[in-house]
């Protein structure tokens, strides 16, 4: 039997299910979910719970778009799931999620952040490097794609990170259409 190699760190970038376009005097921020990001976010806290992925802490942008896509998590990991809102997710660029992950790392073995493009595609460039993040993910980002990312040592501020891609959970619309 085949042991299982325990990272030494995991990262779980989410980012937020499809959304709406702001009706007429709506704001970005209060932009919700359509019928296709609700069944998406369902379908990605199912598969993350299936695959028994399930974050020590999870950050979130206080996006009404993210909190929606946030929702189906406690449901599918449990109510007793950490998740805690933060304003810099949603207004913050690309190096606010990498300070965060450098700042959490030492308190856990597991973060998901739930966010929004291109921060979290960035990120994600950022931590496996241009061609393996190119390779995995060609056509960009997608909504409600959840990248679970293992990290070889924490990741600190101001070091190199060392990580691969483990699973790619992306919703087939196939299945986006059967909820």
């Amino acid at each position: 039997m085949q042991e299982s190699v325990v990272p030494a760190f995991r990262l779980l970038l989410l980012r937020h299910a499809r959304s709406g376009w702001a009706l007429p005097g709506q704001r970005d921020f209060e932009r919700a979910l359509d019928d296709v990001g609700f069944a998406e976010a369902e379908l990605t806290a199912q598969s993350a719970a299936d695959h028994g992925f399930r974050p020590d802490l999870i950050l979130c942008s206080t996006a009404v778009r993210c909190r929606q896509t946030a929702e189906p998590l406690y449901r599918a990991l449990g109510e007793d799931i950490d998740i805690r809102y933060l304003d810099p997710l949603y207004t913050g660029p690309a190096s606010v999620y990498a300070d965060l992950v450098a700042a959490n790392a030492s308190r856990s073995s597991s973060l998901m952040l739930i966010g929004h493009n291109p921060m979290m595609e960035e990120l994600f460039h950022r931590v496996l490097g241009e061609e393996r993040a190119e390779a995995a993910l060609a056509g960009g980002y997608p909504p409600a794609a959840l990248a679970v990312i293992d990290f070889t040592a924490k990741p600190g501020a101001g070091t190199g990170w060392t990580a691969a891609l483990s699973n790619l959970l992306i919703p087939a619309p196939e299945e986006v259409g059967k909820g």
